[in-house]
């Protein structure tokens, strides 16, 4: 008896400290929601928790730095787009919803947190805008208390008429913020008072130029807090950038392909993300339907080491481990979230167990 409860006990207790990767859904109607994991970090496999309901289309989701709360897209691309706030309770990946607020725009596709759990911040594509709410003690949300309104257009006269914000990121110390806009070839770059949420042009900088035609939408800091890397849907490409901490200043360093040479069909990238070591980085290619792995040299720029199948149709999103050893892939179309094993040393990545079926997997989060 005594071994059979010691056996349960360490059962429960392994099962307790699982890690839980929430993945949203991004679909409407009986298909829509966001959906809990535990995650066995030495298999690397995926096990089914919980499904939420009761938010619709939440293509991109955030976690607050305590993890005590998941703020998600709720209602993408109608005519009123939320930002709806969930306190996370337990460790079955059960959400309770708190409240939602107007994201101010259309098509919201972007939430971020800042590092203080006080600000968050989104990015409507459609309407090419961007705005910051207040986060109340219970992790509520206020209603937005700053908005910016993109301005002109890019390169490409069919893609790029207008503004389309499409990612907006807080910077690693919490003061600024930086919005990459695939209609003007643009990033821009704000000051953001966590305090208060509230959120002003970046006076020695407001805006960084990228290339004509080449659509930015993703983008994402290094660990050392001194570079920025950002991916371009239109030109399939990755930009380095030195980032001025400071004063919140970058500068344009490298870009480099995502794509094979040889390769003439259509593609778009999405997402890109980096080991915690800094030392590799990988992006997506949607139609070529393919994740592009890179070697991070010391003074940031990037050197290309392969371009591996992404086990899926049109790769979205991208997850890596805190420990560095696992890359997952939400291939959207694809309706499934493919587990990679990375190789520390050499950044290579090998396809994992079986893919796990999810409806739209549009967006990855990883709980401790």
């Amino acid at each position: 008896m005594r071994t059979l409860l010691l056996t349960l006990l360490a059962s429960m207790s392994a099962s307790a400290a699982e890690p839980l990767v929430f993945v949203s859904a991004f679909a409407s109607g009986e298909k829509a929601g966001i959906h809990a994991f535990g995650f066995d970090s030495e298999k690397g496999t995926l096990k089914p928790l919980k499904r939420t309901t009761g938010v619709q289309k939440p293509f991109f989701i955030a976690l607050s730095p305590d993890r005590r709360f998941l703020y998600s897209i709720d209602e993408f691309g109608g005519k009123d787009n939320f930002v709806a706030a969930f306190a996370i309770e337990g460790r079955g990946g059960d959400l309770r919803a708190l409240n939602r607020h107007n994201s101010r725009g259309t098509a919201a596709c972007y939430v971020d947190v800042d590092p203080t759990g006080k600000s968050v911040i989104v990015a409507n594509y459609s309407s090419g805008n961007v705005a910051s709410l207040p986060v109340k003690s219970d992790g509520s949300l206020g209603e937005a208390v700053s908005f910016f309104q993109h301005r002109g257009s890019g390169g490409d006269p069919e893609r790029q008429k207008g503004p389309n914000a499409h990612c907006f990121v807080v910077s690693p110390d919490g003061k600024h913020a930086l919005a990459a806009d695939l209609g003007i070839d643009k990033v821009m770059i704000y000051a953001l008072d966590a305090a208060t949420a509230k959120l002003v042009p970046n006076a020695a900088q407001p805006f960084a130029k990228l290339a004509p035609g080449s659509g930015p939408r993703h983008l994402v800091f290094h660990p050392g807090g001194k570079l920025v890397y950002v991916i371009s849907e239109l030109a399939n490409t990755v930009t380095v950038f030195d980032w001025n901490a400071a004063d919140g200043t970058l500068k344009e360093k490298q870009t480099i392909a995502t794509l094979p040479k040889d390769f003439t069909g259509k593609s778009a990238t999405a997402d890109l993300k980096i080991t915690p070591d800094g030392k590799h980085l990988y992006g997506t290619n949607r139609g070529h339907d393919s994740l592009a792995s890179y070697r991070i040299a010391e003074d940031g720029t990037l050197t290309l080491l392969a371009i591996e199948p992404s086990g899926g149709k049109g790769p979205q999103n991208l997850l890596i481990s805190p420990d560095g050893r696992w890359l997952l892939c939400a291939n959207m179309p694809g309706n499934n979230v493919v587990v990679f094993k990375i190789d520390s040393a050499s950044g290579s990545i090998t396809p994992h167990g079986t893919p796990v079926e999810v409806p739209m997997a549009s967006c990855l989060r990883w709980m401790e």
